[in-house]
Formats: structure tokens, sequence, C-alpha cells
């Protein structure tokens, strides 16, 4: 029987699963920062792309499913999240785009499957939109590509659970392990400003996308959801009940049994 972690209790206390071992991480060096990865398993490319504030730990529950379907699984830290740097510049997604691209350069992925979370799902749709031929299909989950698309902010226990494990984490990992604060308060700015892309950019977009949704999501309306569904080419709208923007987290298996079968079908 699935375990659940609704409330964030598990993850506040001792974060997600711990990641596998690997040979195979290191950094890229990119447009004055250090891009951290790591690579697990073998078989067609699958780039994960966490959230805002977090890193590649967070998909702890996700990892050892794809390894064990016959995936490739590549993790990115963002720039500035987790063990990657930054320089000074403000943050942006077409930023941390052209990160995901140095990769998989560095790594030699000619084409993967992006699966993006938040902000890293921005950052996935970004790749399908710039850099088509290298993106065989988007698993993009709780994020907005345009303002209208987000809540008001309401703080909640959930919240502040996810908000305190990133900040432990982030002394733990970063290079600058003390200006948690003002790295925080950056991607916040990012957040208010960015994206923004219209229904004509959307309509751009030409590779296989699926739009995931939590039931219960605290930052992302679901009519927004919808408007991307429709409004991308060909994309899927995919339902998670009784879960919010934390789905990985909250209940693994519930997400990777959608994720994996979108994998199933874009790489079928």
């Amino acid at each position: 029987m699935e375990s659940y972690d609704d409330d964030l209790s598990k993850f506040a206390a001792h974060g997600a699963a711990p990641l596998p071992a690997t040979g195979d991480q290191g950094y890229v060096e990119h447009d004055g920062a250090r891009i951290w990865y790591a690579t697990y398993g073998a078989g067609p490319p699958v780039i994960l792309l966490h959230g805002g504030l977090g890193h590649s730990g967070n998909w702890g529950y996700q990892v050892p499913m794809l390894i064990s379907s016959g995936h490739r699984v590549v993790l990115v830290d963002s720039r500035g999240h987790g063990r990657s740097t930054r320089d000074l510049r403000p943050f942006t997604y077409e930023l941390m785009a052209s990160d995901v691209l140095a990769v998989m350069d560095a790594l030699q992925i000619e084409k993967a499957v992006v699966v993006g979370w938040s902000d890293g799902a921005c950052t996935a749709l970004i790749l399908a939109m710039k850099a088509p031929a290298r993106i065989a299909g988007v698993f993009f989950f709780g994020c907005n590509m345009d303002p209208s698309g987000t809540k008001e902010f309401e703080p909640s226990p959930i919240i502040d659970r996810c908000f305190r494990r990133h900040a432990r984490d982030y002394a733990q990992l970063s290079a600058t392990p003390d200006q948690f604060q003002a790295f925080a308060e950056a991607i916040g700015h990012m957040m208010k400003t960015e994206p923004n892309y219209s229904a004509r950019d959307l309509a751009d977009i030409h590779v296989p996308v699926a739009i995931a949704q939590s039931e219960h999501d605290e930052f992302i309306k679901s009519e927004h959801a919808e408007y991307l569904a429709s409004t991308i080419p060909g994309a899927e709208l995919i339902a998670l009940p009784g879960v919010s923007h934390f789905a990985p987290l909250q209940r693994p298996q519930q997400f990777n049994s959608v994720m994996r079968a979108f994998l199933d079908k874009v790489l079928s």
C-alpha cells in the first residue's frame, strides 16, 4: 500500500527518499555558473527538473522507478539551486533552459523527454519552444506560463514545512550556504515577473506535452492548466486528485503512474 505524506511532515523531517548512488555526476561550466548534474541507469533519457528553491534530491521517489522501467535518468540542479552556482545576474527561466541544453551537450544527449515540476516545468516548456529538435516530450506539472495562471499566495503549514526543508537543504548543499534569504528573494522576483508567454507562443509548441494539475494546487489555477492543455497543440490534461503542488512527495505512486504512462506513450 502506498505511503502518503499529504501534509509533508515526513519531507520536512527527512527530505525525500535518498537518491541512489551514481558514479556519473559532476559540473558543467556554462555562462557564469557551474551546473551540477547526475545520471542513473540506461535507456531513453529522461531529464528531471525540480521546482523553485528546491534541488534534484526532491526527485528521490521518482528516480528508482525510472531506472527500473528502463530509462537513463538525468538530474540537473537549476542555476543557483542545490549544488549549482550562479553569477550576479537576475534569474530567468530562459537562462536556466540554456543551462539544461549545456548539460545535454556535455553528456552527448541528442534528445530527451523532460519532466518539469513548478519552475522546472516552465523551463521544460521553454526548451520545447526554443529547441524542439532536442525535446522528445514534456511532462509539465504545477506551473503557469503567464501571470494570469497564479493564485493569490496564502500561507499554510504545508508550504511552511516545504520552505523550511528547502532552507535546510540549501545550507547543506550550496556553495553559498548562508545566502538562502537573498536566493529566495531573487527567485521570488523571477516568479513575480516571469513567465510571460502568449497563446501564440504556446500554439507554436509541436512536441508531445502533458499538463498535470493537482486538485489542491496552492499556486496554480485549474483553469490555467485547462487553458494550457487547450492551447498547446495536442496537449493532454491529467488531473491528480487528492494532492497539491507537492504531489511527487505526497503520493509518489500516483504521480509516478501518470508520468510513466506519458513516457511510455512518447517513447514507444
